[in-house]
């Protein structure tokens, strides 16, 4: 029998650290950003754009869930800057979210330090620049969030992992297509699509590839629409893509032809290299539209031989068929991840709904100028961002809660005029809430919910009643934050606004959010405590009517 000892003298440094291991804290990940202008022809044509680091797109933040997310921003433009984190919760934390609601604007020449984290997420996201019209110029990149590798993915590791930033393009810069909106006209068609910050062209052969693939290998493709206007679809030349992630959801896996990628929007597949070795394109089409634009790009196999056909695969028509790919994507409910219950086992189907809201979009004009309305009233970023204001007391001064009703007017199709106004609603914490968005308009509409993921658990054509609920997917519909809503339809979200803050509900069309197609939605913290809401940063930025006010007493533990 070994006799056991034990040296009591480095008893207590073994207590230390033990306590440290305890109270560690998840990794930081530091980033320094020099945001500045510089001249490339995305389209052919020499332009003006915006690098992060000298890049367009932007640098790939690669993250894990409960990653410290550390962003140093240092803004070398001439104007007024913001980014934010589509698809990025935010918990407790609305202070970063990074829209005009929400913080003060980076200045030129001067910095700001985001600090947020990646809380109990996975998925595909991406950042983009909110402030400006500054989009139409780039400052996009992509933002992976890594399942923790204790947690199993419902897949084998592929062999890498790309990102595919697709979107629409003007020739225009970013200040004459913001001077047309500002005269009140629309921006009408872009003159291009992006794959990664590059149009492509088809049959040159001096072209490198954006990509490369071992045969037999299976890879995973992070696609994002960061446009301006359009739902675009995309699809790989002789290859088919399994589906098995849709905005931070594991889904079903499903595979398809070709992906319907509507604004804002994110999906992760999988992409095995089982073809023939030789080139292959990637295509991004506009869909929708009376117009066709599209951008290629390539995949070329290692040692492949041969280039890639001339001839592409070609697009689905009809919306008919986009609605249908919806219907399809179904929540992995056995997957384990980072979800609302990571036992799958969260019932929303079985929740009561405490209240409605039903928000129509329209458009209309104010002393002959476009705008585009919600329920009737167009949103305008007043200077103070309507947090700060709420937050030190001055709500009063700046804006005026439920501008808009849970219903909108019966007549908002025919309104003679509409309001100009902020759009705040007041939310209850914790209310489970449903939410019906109406298209009354002839195109296709993406909406953006900041700070949550919901569940929509329909789209139908025509108008909603309470009837329709029948029909709702109570059962395994996609947590997620993006929905479409196509001409002359509604979707249905469900969620619990358990998130304190100030979140933006936006179209995801940067014309129409411009021209006041967004709003925000207050979910106060009952009781001024960390355990709701994390105080204001130290480094806010403050301006407007809170500039010299004394800043309110933190929150107590």
């Amino acid at each position: 029998m070994v006799k056991m000892t034990m040296n009591f003298s480095i008893l207590p440094f073994l207590l230390c650290m033990i306590s440290m291991v305890a109270k560690a804290e998840d990794p930081y990940l530091f980033y320094d950003w020099k945001v500045t202008y510089g001249t490339l022809s995305p389209l052919g044509v020499p332009q003006q754009v915006i690098l992060i680091n000298g890049q367009f797109p932007g640098p790939n933040l690669n993250t894990t869930t409960n990653n410290n997310i550390v962003v140093n921003v240092f803004n070398n433009l001439d104007e007024p800057l913001l980014f934010t984190w589509a698809g990025i919760q935010q918990r407790k934390n609305s202070w970063q979210d990074g829209t005009l609601g929400t913080m003060c604007p980076i200045q030129p020449g001067t910095n700001y330090t985001y600090r947020f984290q990646v809380k109990d997420q996975i998925g595909s996201y991406y950042y983009y620049p909110t402030t400006g019209f500054l989009k139409a110029a780039g400052g996009y990149g992509g933002l992976r969030v890594n399942s923790r590798l204790l947690i199993p993915v419902p897949y084998n590791d592929p062999k890498d992992d790309y990102t595919v930033l697709i979107g629409d393009w003007y020739k225009q810069s970013h200040t004459a297509l913001r001077k047309t909106l500002d005269q009140g006209k629309s921006l009408g068609r872009p003159d291009g699509v992006l794959m990664n910050g590059k149009q492509g062209k088809v049959g040159d052969e001096k072209e490198e590839p954006l990509f490369t693939m071992k045969p037999g290998k299976t890879y995973k493709y992070r696609i994002c629409n960061v446009g301006l206007k359009n739902s675009l679809n995309f699809r790989i030349q002789g290859h088919k893509m399994k589906v098995v992630e849709v905005e931070g959801s594991h889904t079903v896996q499903t595979v398809y032809d070709s992906l319907d990628v509507h604004l804002g929007q994110c999906f992760g597949v999988l992409v095995t290299a089982d073809k023939d070795p030789k080139d292959y394109y990637m295509v991004a089409s506009t869909r929708f539209t009376k117009y066709h634009l599209q951008a290629t790009g390539k995949i070329r196999y290692t040692d492949g031989k041969g280039p890639a056909s001339n001839v592409l695969p070609e697009a689905p028509t009809g919306w008919a068929w986009s609605l249908n790919q919806f219907r399809s994507f179904r929540w992995n409910l056995t997957a384990s991840a980072a979800r609302p219950n990571p036992q799958g086992s969260f019932h929303y189907g079985q929740i009561n709904i405490t209240r409605t809201v039903k928000l129509a979009t329209t458009a209309n004009t104010v002393d002959g100028k476009l705008r585009y309305a919600i329920n009737g009233v167009s949103h305008v970023d007043p200077e103070t961002p309507v947090k700060l204001a709420e937050y030190y007391g001055a709500a009063d001064k700046v804006f005026k809660y439920d501008t808009i009703g849970d219903e909108p007017p019966a007549n908002v199709d025919k309104l003679d005029k509409i309001t100009l106004a902020p759009i705040v609603l007041n939310f209850t914490y914790r209310n489970f809430i449903e939410v019906i968005i109406e298209n009354h308009e002839k195109s296709v509409q993406t909406f953006h919910l900041a700070g949550y993921s919901f569940f929509p658990v329909a789209i139908e054509v025509g108008t909603w009643s309470p009837e329709k609920r029948e029909n709702y997917n109570l059962l395994d519909a996609i947590s997620k934050y993006n929905i479409q809503v196509y001409p002359k339809s509604w979707a249905a979200i469900l969620l619990t606004f358990d998130n304190v803050g100030m979140w933006n509900v936006r179209n995801e069309c940067m014309e129409r959010a411009y021209l006041g197609q967004q709003l925000y939605i207050s979910v106060p913290t009952p009781e001024r405590v960390l355990r709701d809401e994390y105080n204001i940063p130290d480094n806010a930025l403050v301006c407007g009517v809170v500039k010299d006010m004394p800043k309110p007493k933190p929150y107590t533990p």
